[in-house]
């Protein structure tokens, strides 16, 4: 049972600090209970349960279309969440994030019209986080 309540209300009072850090909290939880060496898909249904717990609102794999100069390119791309409809959050299983993790996150918030990013990385000792924010989204 989820003991937040009404959850969707809890994404319109908190400010955006608040809500990454609602959200890094529950990765740490993830990390905490499941440690390094899993692969991407097993922190991401872990992540699910953790966030249906603690009252984290969240959509799962969403399809977002890309855009180039007005028209839909006939790829898209998925993000891992969108949390509290507002922030992207792409999740890794590696062994570092890396140079090319900002790009990729910055290019999702891109077409997402997102302002607010956060990369979580589960494959190393302890979890790693990296929050990006953009200030013109589209």
């Amino acid at each position: 049972m989820n003991d937040a309540p009404f959850p969707e209300v809890i994404g319109s009072l908190l400010s955006t600090d608040q809500l990454v850090q609602r959200i890094l909290s529950a990765g740490m939880e993830v990390h905490g209970q499941l440690g390094p060496g899993y692969l991407e898909l097993v922190y991401q249904e872990a992540l699910v349960l953790e966030f249906t717990l603690r009252g984290i609102q969240h959509v799962r794999e969403v399809y977002v279309p890309i855009a180039y100069k007005g028209h839909r390119l006939s790829f898209s791309f998925r993000a891992d969440f969108i949390c509290y409809g507002s922030i992207v959050l792409e999740l890794k299983a590696v062994q570092g994030l890396s140079a090319k993790d900002d790009p990729q996150l910055r290019s999702y918030l891109n077409a997402t019209g997102h302002a607010h990013g956060l990369l979580l990385n589960f494959g190393a000792q302890r979890l790693q986080y990296k929050r990006i924010n953009v200030d013109q989204p589209r």
